[in-house]
């Protein structure tokens, strides 16, 4: 997911409607013919599609003013003008369209419908031609409709990545690992704190039912204030069904980590901790890992804790199981 964006602002327009025609029908033999002119095209509208295999606003990023186009002017004989094309702006599920200036919340594509549409500004309605205002007394009409215009919106586009269940941890406890050995992804992994700079989603297959994963960045201390890299990323936690939080026990502090990163979700969005959740004690190949499992479940008897060991695949089929469960009720 190289260029990761999930944000930008826009500004559209949907099309002007084409004017009506002044005509008159001339044809040899008729040389005081009727008025004939033709209407004006509706202009084009704006419509937003959502595309499943999206995954980041990054190819909106590089054009900021979309236009659709104007109806086509009215012509002689009667002949309406070509309506102008519908500008298709295509945006991955959990995109929420703001208004720019106010902050609200124009539309909201989570429900993750492939190829849902939703018309936001509409063309503008093309004028009538002068047949239209012919009359017993006014026979030839030197006027027509203009076309009305379209409209303009200052917009900004936000994304809420939309998966099943949310890798939650400090970095380099080995969210990235995880959702490489459970899944099709590819992170980048190494033992460096924030080697993910963007979240990572996977698709985790178990018999024919499908989970999406989320590697969210690693949360710090202060994250919900705006330090680190997990204040920016907090926010695709939301629509998940549950959340993994991720337990380092080959860390002398694995005690504190549960409960600091409760107070930064909380800190955040107190909703987040209603969600449904595992509590997964990683890297149990270590020497003291075992010794800090037992630890970890006496300070927290009422969790579901899971070991687990990415190099050794320790306790992954239980892991699986507990995610098919959570995703799924």
């Amino acid at each position: 997911m190289q260029g990761f964006i999930d944000e930008t602002r826009l500004e559209v327009y949907s099309g002007e409607g084409g004017a009506g025609c002044v005509s008159f029908r001339r044809e040899k033999y008729v040389p005081q013919g009727g008025p004939d002119g033709g209407d004006g095209g509706r202009g084009g509208n704006v419509v937003f599609q959502v595309k499943n295999n999206l995954k980041t606003l990054v190819h909106l990023n590089r054009k900021h003013v979309y236009r659709a186009k104007n109806g086509q002017g009215g012509m002689g004989r009667r002949m309406h003008g070509k309506n102008g094309e519908d500008i298709i702006i295509e945006v991955p599920p959990g995109t929420i369209v703001r208004d720019y200036q106010t902050s609200e919340v124009l539309k909201d594509f989570s429900e993750n419908v492939d190829g849902e549409q939703w018309v936001f500004l509409r063309g503008g309605n093309g004028g009538q031609g002068n047949w239209h205002f012919r009359t017993a007394r006014r026979q030839t009409p030197r006027f027509a409709q203009p076309g009305t215009p379209g409209e303009y919106a200052e917009i900004k586009l936000e994304l809420n990545l939309i998966a099943d269940i949310g890798f939650v941890g400090f970095p380099s406890v080995g969210k990235s690992s995880l959702l490489k050995a459970l899944t099709n992804a590819n992170p980048k992994v190494a033992s460096y704190p924030f080697t993910t700079k963007i979240p990572n989603l996977g698709m985790l297959r178990i018999g024919e039912k499908d989970i999406v994963l989320a590697d969210i960045p690693g949360i710090i201390e202060g994250a919900s204030h705006g330090l680190g890299l997990g204040f920016r990323f907090l926010k695709h936690i939301a629509r998940t069904a549950g959340l993994a939080f991720m337990i380092d026990l080959g860390e002398e502090d694995f005690h504190d980590t549960y409960a600091k990163l409760l107070v930064e979700l909380k800190e955040y969005n107190p909703d987040l901790l209603d969600k449904p959740r595992l509590l997964l004690g990683t890297k149990m190949d270590l020497d003291v890992a075992k010794d800090n499992l037992v630890k970890l479940q006496e300070l927290y008897p009422e969790e579901h804790v899971i070991p687990i060991s990415v190099f050794s695949r320790e306790g992954l089929d239980e892991l699986k199981m507990a995610m098919l469960k959570m995703a799924h009720k």
